[in-house]
Formats: structure tokens, sequence, C-alpha cells
């Protein structure tokens, strides 16, 4: 009887301990499942990060040159954009006064009218005879030369001032891109000569090392 009394106690003891290990084991799991679902709960709630868009900084300085570098902070380069275009601009405009100057000049040369004499107010004008068919030549086909000159400058610098636009919002869309781009203080680069030996000769060379 004391034999079966000692095994009786032995299971139960061998059974506690099998379902508090069970309780054990089954508290963690149901921790680690709302562990994940609180984590999941937490991600969802989190505010998303702002990221910093190309695509918004190119539009911008389409709408308006220097817009997408005021949106990059790149603020010094606001500027240059500016006396880019107002460069080009002046200078548009003086190569386009000079072709009206001298196309009107080469028109009232040619017409039939004589009140039509603007050619007179071109300095090279008092240098020719222009009675002279020889000089009258010369000073026409001049005040074509200067007229197509100027046109031409005036037309390339139309395509500049295209090409500058484009730059402006290319320039914006890659600082954008690089905006976020975190360049750590550790990043070094080393560099030292070595040698190296290959087929019983030595071979002179430099070893670079970068350290991120």
């Amino acid at each position: 009887m004391q034999k079966f009394f000692y095994e009786v106690n032995s299971i139960q003891t061998v059974y506690k301990i099998v379902v508090f290990t069970v309780l054990i084991f089954v508290s963690a799991k149901l921790y680690s499942q709302e562990s994940a679902v609180d984590s999941l709960q937490l991600e969802k709630t989190k505010p998303l990060e702002k990221v910093h868009s190309p695509k918004r900084a190119a539009i911008y300085s389409a709408v308006l040159p220097g817009l997408g570098q005021a949106y990059n902070k790149k603020y010094w380069k606001i500027p240059i954009v500016y006396a880019g275009f107002g460069t080009i601009g002046y200078f548009i405009g003086w190569n386009n006064r000079n072709y009206n100057t001298y196309k009107f000049a080469y028109r009232d040369l040619t017409d039939t009218i004589p009140e039509t004499d603007s050619y007179l107010d071109i300095e090279a004008s008092q240098y020719y005879d222009l009675d002279d068919p020889t000089e009258y030549e010369n000073f026409k086909s001049g005040l074509y030369k200067q007229q197509e000159y100027f046109r031409r400058n005036r037309d390339l610098l139309i395509i500049s001032i295209v090409l500058f636009y484009g730059l402006n919002i290319i320039d914006a869309s890659v600082d954008a891109h690089f905006f976020d781009f975190d360049i750590s203080e550790e990043l070094s680069m080393n560099w030292q000569p070595t040698v190296q030996p290959y087929r019983k000769e030595l071979i002179y060379g430099l070893n670079f090392t970068f350290n991120f």
C-alpha cells in the first residue's frame, strides 16, 4: 500500500510538471503572438516618413525656375539660375535689336522709295560711295551679312535659354535624388605602395583601402 502511494505521488508529480511545462509553453506562445500583433499595429499607426521627391523637385523647377532648388534647400543656386536666364535674355534682346536694325537698313537700301533711308544710320555707310555700283553692292552685301549674323546669334541664344531651362530642371531632380544620401564621417580611403610576388617576379603597385 505504501509503495502504491509513492507511485501515485510520483505520477502526480510528473503530471504537475507536464502541466506546468505546457502552461509555460502556451503562455510564451500567446505572449509572442501578442507582441507580434502589437508590433504590427505600431507599424500601421506609425506615420510614414516624408520622402524627398525628385519628381516634385523637377515639377517645381518646370513651373518656376529656382523653385526646385528652394525645395532642395539649395538656396545659393537660385541667384545663379536667374543670373543665367537674365544674361542669356539680355543678349537675345541685344542681337535681336541689331538684327532688326540691319534688316530694315537692307530693306530701305534695296527698295525704290527715296524716303526710306534708315541705312544712313549705319556708321559704315559714310565710308561708301553709294552712287558707285561696286561700292553699293559691297555695302548691300555687308548689310545682309550683318543681318544674318545677328539673326543666327539670336536664334542660337534662344535655343540655349531653352537648354538652360532644361538644365535647371535636371539640376533640381539630381539634387533631390541625393538629398537623403548620407555620407558617413568615417568614410575614408587610404593608399600605400605595395609589392606582390608573381611567378618569381616582384610586381609593384598601389594598395587602396576603403573604410565605411
